[in-house]
């Protein structure tokens, strides 16, 4: 193993009374800390699969529950189509380029056990922000950044850590020197192979314990579930296999809405409902399955991919007396704006030394309802490839000669493609491509295209603000004790 990289810790100024300026709903009734914040967040679920976002197969009663008590963002998108890159976005409130998580040490578009690759320790993580504020930070469940000691989460700033450090489908096969599935406390695997079926369940007991005993200091915990998953028969425990109308996937999204309403429980019990922000939200739209498994209705589109069914995903924002109950954001927002918004709800100040995609959303989730979005532009990127470009309600696919096709290691193929133009408000399923009748809105977003190729790269073209992704020279596979082998 090569000697971990260094890590370069920023010191940030504490600006908690500035922050309660910038969001007075922080400070509303007089409150002696910064709020806990609970983030949920599933893998591969889609826009329709939870009954606030359209599902009429799925029962989600306590989803249901938390969008009745909080708000809708119903045009929330992930920074990519595939779970590697989504996550490094979450992770430092950049684009998956910036950080150069946008692909594997093979060409594909996530990382895979025994990576040399993964997410470099000289970024400053969402948890290290919120520690500098005195948060206490755990994350729960999948990591997928990288399983080498430098990468894991208890070197990015997370003070406990349970869960698989990647996917759920990759697991021990022929051809694959992997290790079995690993189920690791901080940096020790506890199980191997873990039983899938029970992630959910203990996911939420871990969640409860880490609320129960830090109740009395702000927390922050991300709950990165690993279900619904890549695996094409999703998981789930005894009390819920079966039992919904659409077989496993099915049964793996209801037990996660039970996941929910038993965290909203916890934190009411303790008193600190109206101390709690919670978001629940998804890393990218579920994929194309046959026979069809989840669903990104109304919009168009799968996982894995560029269009809106890919990176639109569903998000949930709850914190009782803060956010006004039923109300619905309909702005351009993005994953990588949670940890600006979580920064200056704590009071932590975000790092000056680098280029930070992401914006502070507060104005949106406590304020005026005609805010507007903060983002001029969005950028729709298949790993080291510009698909798309979003401004206000307008979506141009980009014209290309040849293009990247899902998250495989494959080379782009030839496709002549020419630009195509949606506007994704009142055409969600991108079926009426009106670039033709709209030339100057084309020549706008092209124009934002070319910016994005200047500053973050496009296909075989360095961007000027890209950062260099962790790496290590000899990566070895995770240690699994004597004792469960």
């Amino acid at each position: 193993m090569s000697t971990p990289l260094k890590h370069a810790p920023c010191f940030f100024t504490l600006l908690f009374g500035l922050a309660a300026l910038t969001h007075p709903a922080s400070a509303a009734g007089g409150a002696a800390r910064p709020p806990n914040i609970i983030l949920f967040w599933c893998d591969n679920l889609g826009y329709g699969d939870i009954g606030p976002f359209g599902s009429k197969l799925h029962r989600t009663p306590h989803l249901d529950r938390m969008a009745r008590e909080g708000m809708k963002l119903t045009h929330f998108y992930s920074a990519s189509g595939v779970c590697t890159p989504s996550r490094a976005s979450l992770m430092t409130a950049s684009y998956p380029r910036r950080v150069n998580m946008h692909k594997n040490a093979r060409g594909g578009g996530v990382l895979q056990p025994v990576e040399p690759i993964g997410l470099s320790p000289s970024e400053v993580t969402i948890a290290e922000v919120l520690k500098t504020a005195g948060y206490t930070t755990m994350l729960n469940g999948k990591w997928h950044l990288g399983d080498q000691p430098p990468f894991l989460p208890t070197r990015q700033g997370f003070d406990q850590y349970v869960g698989i450090p990647y996917s759920d489908d990759m697991t021990q096969r022929e051809g694959q020197p992997w290790p079995p599935l690993p189920l690791m406390r901080n940096e020790v695997v506890i199980d191997a192979p873990v039983d899938r079926n029970g992630l959910t369940q203990l996911e939420t007991r871990e969640a409860i314990r880490f609320i129960s005993e830090n109740k009395d200091r702000p927390f922050f915990l991300l709950i990165s579930h690993a279900m619904p998953g890549s695996t094409r028969a999703p998981f789930a425990s005894d009390a819920f296999r079966g039992k919904s109308k659409n077989g496993p996937w099915g049964d793996s999204v209801e037990e996660l809405d039970w996941s929910a309403g038993e965290i909203m429980a916890t934190v009411k019990r303790l008193g600190l409902d109206e101390s709690t922000l919670m978001v629940w939200t998804s890393d990218n739209g579920a994929p194309r399955r046959q026979p069809v498994q989840g669903s990104n209705l109304p919009l168009g589109g799968w996982g894995y991919t560029t269009a809106e069914g890919g990176m639109r995903v569903p998000a949930i924002a709850r914190w009782p007396g803060r956010i006004r109950a039923g109300s619905v954001c309909e702005e351009l927002t993005l994953t990588m704006d949670l940890m600006p918004t979580f920064a200056a709800l704590a009071g932590a100040r975000m790092p000056q030394d680098r280029i930070i995609d992401g914006k502070d959303i507060g104005p949106l989730l406590f304020g005026d309802p005609g805010t507007p979005s903060p983002h001029e532009a969005f950028y729709y990127y298949q790993m080291d490839q510009l698909h798309a470009v979003r401004s206000g309600v307008w979506k141009l696919f980009l014209p290309l000669p040849r293009r990247h096709n899902g998250g495989a290691a494959q080379p782009p193929v030839p496709v002549n493609e020419p630009a195509r133009l949606y506007n994704v408000q009142a055409d969600p399923g991108e079926t009426a491509n009106v670039a033709g009748t709209n030339p100057g809105i084309v020549q706008r977003l092209l124009a934002f295209a070319e910016r994005a190729r200047e500053d973050l790269g496009d296909l075989n073209r360095h961007g000027s603000g890209q950062r260099p992704a962790g790496w290590v020279a000899d990566p070895q596979p995770v240690v699994v004790p004597a004792a469960l082998r």
